[in-house]
């Protein structure tokens, strides 16, 4: 009988992994233990659960059962992993051990939430079971503070404003995406903001959460107060690398993999948005679908290196859509932009005139798949 595969987590990750192995063997066992529901979600749709008026239990696109039925593996839900043993090839839970062949780490990341005072006031949406604890307060909010102008702070915010919510979007940058674009190319999507209704509080940040009568008041650099029903913490993710450090793995920002997506133990992989490969994590859609596809061959002993083309992120920010692509953060890149009506088209050059990277938006996201070709050129 062929040793099991027992994959930690139940996301996105490891449930694309799932079905690329299904589409390889219908025969491997496969055991998926975690410590959520295990239920089958869309996260992206997270980002438009207010506008849509979508309950958390809503998102469930297959209940824990039925992905386990329809794919044939054993899945054990509510299930906190406590140990792995690397030598011995084992897992530790509060409900029993479990011996594996191959393990996968698909244990995702967690939302940052700052260390200020009052921090436990801070509404985190990373997951459908936190959407779940947040949708009471976030049902009633009229005015919602969302701390963080990148790029899941400005969907919120988008979509908050869109089912007629009023927003404050604080961040310490100084321009919105800045993380991922110059000031000039993220100008549009801020001015829309602003036309839609959104407080923009940039280069500053939340010094103080606290519960006053009727709500939460929140204190910025400089002393400002402002008044809110709800403040969602929409800064960042930090990878869940504890149980693989506890099991003497290597870790860096998140679980360190080679090519082949092996961590620094004999059978140990990692994927999706916990793993680190070439010093970067990719908590994106796309990475993680090849990721899925190439780790399946190599745990059926058909060894597939990952090789990450050029891949676009989308800004899914409906009153004004963009993608990009490439590298679009250096400080070395020389700009060529054009905005009109229709759109914003900006292509990042380095020092010799190749195409690095590029910006999109509105009626040039047509251009998108052009510009992509001839970065993988």
């Amino acid at each position: 009988m062929k040793g099991e595969i027992l994959i930690i987590g139940a996301g996105f990750a490891a449930y694309q992994l799932v079905r690329s192995l299904r589409k390889l063997d219908a025969e491997q066992p496969i055991r998926l233990v975690t410590r959520d529901s295990g239920d089958e979600y869309n996260k992206p749709e997270l980002s438009h659960v207010f506008s849509q008026g979508r309950s958390a239990a809503a998102l469930t696109r297959l209940s824990a059962a039925q992905f386990a039925e329809q794919h044939h593996v054993a899945l054990q839900p509510a299930t906190q992993v406590e140990a792995i043993e690397p030598q011995a090839r084992r897992i530790h839970t509060a409900s029993g051990s479990h011996d594996y062949a191959q393990l996968v780490l698909a244990t995702g990341a967690s939302a940052i939430v700052p260390p200020i005072p009052g921090r436990e006031l801070l509404l985190t949406l990373n997951s459908q079971r936190e959407y779940a604890a947040a949708e009471p307060q976030l049902r009633d909010a009229r005015r919602v503070l969302v701390l963080g102008a990148g790029l899941i702070g400005t969907e919120l915010a988008m979509d908050l404003l869109a089912s007629g919510r009023e927003v404050v979007l604080v961040d310490q940058a100084a321009s919105v995406l800045a993380a991922l674009m110059p000031a000039a190319l993220s100008a549009r999507l801020q001015a829309r903001l602003v036309a839609d209704g959104a407080e923009l509080c940039l280069g500053t940040s939340v010094e103080r959460l606290e519960r006053v009568t009727g709500g939460l008041r929140a204190t910025l650099g400089g002393g400002r107060q402002l008044d809110c029903d709800a403040a969602i913490a929409a800064i960042g993710l930090r990878p869940n690398t504890a149980l693989a450090h506890q099991a003497g793995l290597a870790v860096g920002r998140g679980i360190r993999v080679d090519r082949h997506l092996q961590t620094s133990a004999a059978q140990i992989f990692a994927l999706g948005d916990c793993a680190e490969l070439d010093g970067r994590v990719l908590p994106f859609l796309q990475p993680t679908l090849l990721a899925a596809g190439a780790l399946a061959r190599t745990l059926l002993g058909q060894p597939q290196a990952l090789t990450l083309p050029p891949m676009l992120t989308r800004v899914k920010t409906p009153r004004l859509p963009m993608q990009l692509a490439g590298d679009t953060s250096g400080a070395e890149l020389a700009w060529q932009i054009g905005s009109d009506a229709q759109g914003m088209q900006a292509q990042a050059f380095d020092a010799e005139g190749r195409l690095r990277g590029f910006v999109v938006s509105e009626g040039r996201l047509q251009n998108a798949f052009a510009l992509l070709r001839q970065l993988s050129a």
